[in-house]
């Protein structure tokens, strides 16, 4: 854990562009982060975080004129929600 000095100085450089996000998730998940990190050469689980909300987003977007976009964000949702207990923490 980083020191509370240390972490005030990276707060007070980045609170107009960062927010710190800590969160607990299953082994299963981190795989997953690890694989995209490696996948799309990106620099870690965190930035694979990015890179999915990232991914996500541009998806919402084109399936706002893409019917076939549409239906697969739609698969996406409702596969995740049935399994939501294998994902979620």
């Amino acid at each position: 854990m980083a020191a509370t000095a240390a972490q005030r100085k990276w707060r007070d450089k980045h609170r107009y562009v960062k927010s710190q996000l800590n969160v607990m998730t299953r082994r299963l998940v981190h795989g997953y982060l690890e694989d995209i990190a490696r996948t799309f050469a990106l620099r870690g689980k965190g930035e694979a975080v990015t890179f999915a909300g990232f991914a996500v987003k541009a998806l919402m977007q084109r399936a706002e004129y893409d019917g076939a976009a549409a239906r697969m964000l739609d698969q996406f949702a409702e596969s995740y929600r049935r399994d939501r207990d294998l994902y979620s923490a």
